[in-house]
């Protein structure tokens, strides 16, 4: 079994729907069939349920007309069980943090700009005045005190603000190489199961916590990290522009100075 396979290999198994949905998230029902896989879902799980959510809900993005034939799910599999270092699509993120986005994919080896995008596409569908219930705020949804910590003023106006794109986008490829850093130990001794990936535990820390997943030696067993590192997975291949690109029209409109 291969690094990212595992917890990766259920992933593959919903990674056409979120190639395929035109849809700013994924579906009720898509979400709720990943509660399933997480229980039922191994190696044997068909894609023929995917295909039937694609088929319901439409497949492609935006104004791309992509049929379910037109999926390569080869290429989703690969993009999905992959470590996020495709190339990304810039159609199918905001025109005006592309650049951002491939900046903070950049800053270590660990982390590529699919997992940044998919990331904030799962964490607040790129709102940039997204408030969550904890306190976070921002495009990327970091928590408080972590937007403190690796916030920077990223384009030089005299403020660092979690509600400012750029500095959260930033921030969020600070932080998540920072996890990454730190849970790599525990794929390196062994201590993580095997086809655990750091990917896949920097992801999980992302959510719940570092030392939640420390005290797990790995992913943990809630439902809550597992869904999580599922779903941002799925959504890769849509970066990596599998399946038809996102309209622009999608996004929320950026304030005027920023478009």
């Amino acid at each position: 079994m291969s690094e990212n396979e595992g917890m990766s290999s259920k992933a593959t198994m919903i990674g056409v729907a979120g190639a395929g949905c035109g849809c700013m998230t994924l579906p009720a029902a898509a979400a709720g069939l990943i509660v399933l896989l997480i229980v039922f879902g191994g190696l044997g799980v068909l894609f023929a349920p995917i295909i039937a959510l694609i088929l319901f809900f439409g497949g492609g993005g935006g104004g791309d007309d992509v049929s379910p034939s037109d999926i390569d799910t080869d290429a989703v599999s690969e993009s999905v069980q992959g470590d996020g270092k495709g190339e990304l699509n810039p159609k199918t993120v905001p025109s005006h943090l592309a650049d951002t986005i491939e900046d903070a994919g950049g800053i270590c080896d660990a982390i590529g700009p699919v997992v940044i995008a998919a990331q904030i596409e799962h964490e607040s569908s790129f709102n940039e005045d997204m408030l969550g219930p904890n306190g976070e705020k921002g495009i990327s949804q970091l928590p408080p005190d972590k937007f403190e910590e690796f916030g920077e003023d990223e384009d030089d106006n005299d403020e660092t603000s979690a509600t400012d794109p750029k500095d959260s986008i930033m921030a969020q490829g600070r932080y998540m190489c920072s996890l990454a850093e730190k849970v790599k130990p525990l794929v390196d001794s062994g201590q993580a199961p095997e086809g655990q990936s750091v990917l896949d535990l920097a992801l999980a820390a992302y959510d719940v916590g570092l030392k939640a997943v420390q005290d797990a030696k790995g992913l943990p067993e809630s439902g809550a990290a597992q869904s999580y590192v599922i779903t941002v997975r799925s959504l890769f291949p849509r970066f990596e522009g599998i399946g038809g690109a996102v309209s622009p029209s999608e996004f929320p409109t950026p304030p005027a100075s920023e478009s």
